[in-house]
């Protein structure tokens, strides 16, 4: 049921150690990501699946909040390619992008995994140095990169319904 899911999600920063998380649920979550809403169905986003704890550990230095990767199993860089998209569609890789995140993160959450998302964009200086890590061409703008692994602390959300947050025009 996708309302739970919803309601379950949670940002997870404590990973169980060398839990592993499997390539068929790492293709779950790639699919799921796929399925998303894109401007004129431009499909801007690519993937990487990063498991080398190398260059994990690299990520944690080039981004300040991402400390949650040394006990993650994995990471997903979720990239827009700019040649993807043009005219009506062009400039919407970032709600293309966020809508991929978000159902990852809801995905995982479906699979009892634990996720973090965790910008890049657009932040020039991770931008950059995110592109260099993966050697990436200029048209490939890295969008955030999401913790994925087995949760070493409690799931369920934070969040709650505001009603002084909504505004109803009759």
């Amino acid at each position: 049921m996708v309302i739970k899911a919803i309601r379950d999600r949670k940002s997870i920063r404590n990973y169980v150690s060398k839990a592993i998380v499997s390539e068929g649920q790492i293709k779950e979550l790639l699919e799921a990501a796929m399925l998303a809403p894109s401007a004129c169905n431009s499909r801007p986003w690519e993937f990487i699946v990063v498991q080398n704890r190398e260059k994990l550990e690299e990520i944690t230095k080039i981004h300040p909040y991402t400390q949650m990767l040394t006990t993650a199993s994995c990471a997903i860089l979720v990239c827009a390619d700019l040649n993807l998209q043009s005219g009506v569609s062009e400039g919407f890789f970032p709600q293309d992008c966020g809508a991929a995140t978000q159902n990852i993160l809801l995905q995982a959450t479906e699979l009892g995994l634990g996720t973090c998302w965790c910008g890049i964009y657009p932040k020039e200086d991770k931008v950059r140095a995110f592109r260099n890590l993966f050697d990436l061409p200029d048209n490939v703008v890295p969008f955030c990169v999401i913790a994925v692994g087995v949760p070493d602390e409690e799931m369920g959300s934070r969040g709650f319904y505001e009603e002084g947050k909504v505004r109803w025009v009759k």
